[in-house]
């Protein structure tokens, strides 16, 4: 347990405003967010600005996306284990073992690091061509990857270890380190891109040097003064069950991490056979597009988790309905607002990442396509956090492999050649997996959540 919801008055959720409460943690967090996405596509929007190419260029930085969540899902796989882990042993009194425990973690990330940069650099050829790399975009493609999997230790470390610092109650220096990075690549990227006329390897240099800035920073951090947890040598011995525990609580990140990545895969190799390499293109600008429409909704649920998941364990089953009816109407009212504006003007948002012409064109059916009945997405988030705030991790997890894995993966096979959609039955999986998969986990969450709190605050009444 961090110290910072041990005892303080100030972080009890039972007393005052359920809305009050959600709303100031969303702040804070949603600012972190904001912060770690302007980090991941500050690339794109300067790639596509480049003045040759420009297409070509981010169509490469797109195939490079799946590679760059396998490392993402590698960090997450030991952040996201050890830093519970972590604040449990502290909660217990056992400073020794949460120091082993970040020890382990750490000499984790960084020889998973190490593994990932030779045989990502090995395979990474076939790997952009199995991603549906041309002739054309394999160049950009194969400079971007290569710089990148040579900084892959200072990603596991900047993304991994910063959990621990937030885990010991230092909130502040975790935004902080995103933000060291995020203003670091900001800087660097036109410099290195067009100052130095260095394209596409000039935006992977930026990057990981962003990076490796973070990673030291942490890393000085945690064996200073300030910390409360040190790391140090004595703790970087690995223990096998240690390690097994470890892997085991974080393999829920890594699965969600690992699923995005497979997606990905699946919707770059068909857009590239149906549409070519302007489609994967419009993929990336999709993405990145989503990533920034979702950003409030998603800082949202996971402020509310914590409010949800206190009352859960204070038995205060009123106040978890109330923050679950609040969370809910907001997230549906955001989204229907954004579907209504990425509807009327998907060309104001392609051209935040492109300005070329086919692109273009060819852009705007696509994201109002993609984007039909964006709101249900948000019940597919909505009912994730009240699974994952109840302790109900292992439905969050399903719910996440149904819709991505059992819906999305089948659909973008399977749409293309049925009545020669094409690139348009491929854009189809996405709000059809939205309103299979947000009904079915919304769904389901409130057939089984709502009768057990309903059910509980009778007994707590009797």
């Amino acid at each position: 347990m961090s110290p910072a919801v041990h005892t303080t008055s100030k972080n009890d959720f039972s007393q005052g405003s359920v809305i009050k409460n959600i709303l100031g943690l969303a702040l804070p967090m949603t600012l972190a967010q904001l912060i770690n996405v302007l980090y991941n596509i500050v690339d794109r929007i300067y790639i596509g600005r480049i003045p040759k190419d420009a297409t070509l260029a981010l169509t490469g930085l797109g195939l490079c996306l799946p590679i760059i969540s396998m490392v993402i899902a590698f960090a997450n796989l030991f952040g996201m284990g050890g830093a519970p882990l972590c604040s449990i042993e502290r909660g217990r009194g056992n400073e020794e073992e949460a120091e082993n425990i970040m020890g382990n973690s750490f000499v984790m990330m960084v020889l998973c690091g190490l593994i990932l940069t030779i045989l990502g650099l090995i395979l990474k050829r076939p790997m952009l061509r199995l991603f549906g790399a041309s002739d054309a975009t394999m160049p950009y493609a194969d400079s971007y990857i290569t710089i990148y999997l040579l900084g892959s230790v200072f990603v596991m470390t900047g993304l991994g270890m910063n959990s621990f610092i937030n885990s010991q109650g230092f909130g502040k220096v975790g935004m902080l380190t995103v933000l060291l990075g995020a203003a670091a690549n900001i800087i660097l990227d036109p410099v290195f891109i067009f100052v130095l006329g260095l394209g596409v390897q000039g935006a992977a240099w930026a990057t990981i040097l962003s990076q490796g800035l973070s990673a030291f920073w942490i890393v000085r951090f945690l064996t200073g003064d300030k910390t409360i947890l040190k790391l140090q040598k004595k703790a970087f011995s690995l223990k096998r069950q240690r390690v097994l525990s470890i892997i085991g609580l974080g393999l829920s990140g890594f699965t969600m991490s690992i699923t995005n990545s497979l997606v990905q895969i699946m919707y770059n190799a068909s857009l590239g056979r149906y549409g070519g390499d302007v489609y994967i293109g419009i993929m990336t600008v999709i993405n990145s597009v989503r990533e920034v429409v979702s950003l409030p909704i998603s800082g949202l649920t996971n402020s509310t988790q914590p409010v949800m998941g206190y009352n859960y364990g204070a038995g205060q089953y009123g106040r978890v309905k109330k923050a679950i009816l609040f969370m809910s109407v907001v997230s549906i009212s955001y989204t229907t607002i954004m579907w209504g504006l990425v509807h009327g003007f998907p060309e104001f948002f392609i051209r935040i990442f492109n300005h070329e012409g086919d692109l273009v064109a060819a852009g705007i059916p696509a994201m109002r396509i993609y984007y039909f009945g964006f709101f249900m997405m948000s019940l597919q988030f909505a009912g994730q956090s009240v699974f994952v705030a109840l302790g109900k991790s292992k439905n969050a997890v399903f719910f996440s492999i149904f819709r991505k894995v059992i819906i999305v993966v089948p659909l973008i096979l399977i749409l293309p050649g049925l009545f020669r959609l094409g690139v348009s039955g491929i854009f189809m999986a996405e709000p059809i997996s939205n309103f299979a998969g947000g009904l079915a986990c919304f769904g389901t969450m409130i057939i089984t959540v709502w009768p057990e709190l309903n059910g509980k605050k009778k007994r707590t009444q009797t």
